[in-house]
């Protein structure tokens, strides 16, 4: 299963309804201020990418409420956490400071900080030990 993890209700609703939309059926769980919609992973491609797109405009939607909304201790905000999808195709979440996550979303769009933690997921699963340049130098002469 593939999942999609919400710290408001109001943009997990609209995720829900959006793949309903697209035919696709979800699967609700709840724990601890943490929303989860859970969708199965034989999905196409496209329909993935589409999914994609729109959960990143609910955590776009759901880090502007919680900046709306004030404190997160006010609100009921008390974690944070980054999808991180390995090779094998599962995702695991790791959990970030809120606050450390939401000034690095005031500098990066969720596409530029997906790009930034992909690299390093990459970098852990397949350790390359050759430094930055020597990469460089044997990737121009088509070593790499």
């Amino acid at each position: 299963m593939l999942e999609y993890v919400f710290f408001d209700q109001r943009p997990r609703d609209s995720f829900v309804e959006y793949v309903a939309g697209l035919g696709i059926q979800a699967r609700q769980e709840h724990e601890e201020g943490i929303f989860k919609v859970l969708l199965s992973e034989d999905l196409a491609d496209e329909l993935s990418e589409r999914i994609e797109d729109f959960y990143d405009q609910m955590m776009a939607l759901n880090r502007q409420l919680y900046e709306q909304e004030g404190d997160a201790e006010d609100v009921g905000y008390h974690a944070a956490g980054i999808t991180l999808q390995l090779r094998d195709g599962v995702n695991v979440y790791a959990q970030v400071d809120p606050n450390l996550l939401g000034r690095i979303m005031q500098v990066l769009s969720p596409d530029e900080f997906n790009q930034v933690v992909n690299a390093i997921v990459e970098a852990v699963e397949s350790p390359d030990t050759r430094s930055l340049c020597q990469r460089m130098r044997d990737q121009q002469q088509g070593w790499d």
